[in-house]
């Protein structure tokens, strides 16, 4: 299985969701199995490591962002089973990229739909903290582990693992 995380520069929240997936992966024992990777919908950092604050953020908590910024392609559409979108605006970019391919548009979903308590509020935006305090990684943190832990939930259930 694959997995695209995307935000809209691939520096902040994008990167945390794949660096704590990574780590989720390899702590449950799938990390053979599952593939993580993660883009921006804009190409502002290519080239770029991940925001120092969510570098910092991460680290205290034990997760590595290693990655280097990029953007997403059409091509990234067939190769990922799922591609995670941080807040509505990145997803209608990826709609718009994906175009009318049900099949590809079947594939795009917004992370916060896995944790079950951000869908019972209503709340499924990752709110983007690159404007803010440092506060605001640790916020996004918090939100990325709990649908994280959603989505590890449901690729459990899933025969093929």
């Amino acid at each position: 299985m694959r997995l695209l995380f995307v935000c809209m520069g691939n520096i902040c929240r994008s990167p945390t969701a794949e660096g704590t997936m990574r780590r989720m992966l390899l702590e449950a024992g799938l990390d053979s199995r599952v593939e993580v990777d993660s883009a921006g919908t804009g190409a502002w950092h290519v080239g770029d490591s991940a925001d120092p604050r969510a570098r910092a953020a991460a680290r205290r908590r034990g997760v590595d962002l290693n990655g280097i910024a990029r953007r997403v392609t059409r091509e990234d559409l067939d190769g990922f089973d799922l591609v995670l979108a941080a807040d509505a605006e990145n997803e209608r970019d990826l709609f718009r990229l994906v175009g009318e391919d049900p099949e590809r548009r079947a594939k795009v979903r917004r992370l916060r739909e896995f944790d079950p308590e951000s869908v019972k509020a209503g709340d499924l935006n990752i709110p983007d903290p690159y404007y803010g305090g440092a506060d605001g990684f640790d916020d996004v943190l918090d939100i990325v582990d709990a649908a994280c832990r959603g989505l590890l939930a449901e690729i459990q259930t899933r025969p093929a693992l």
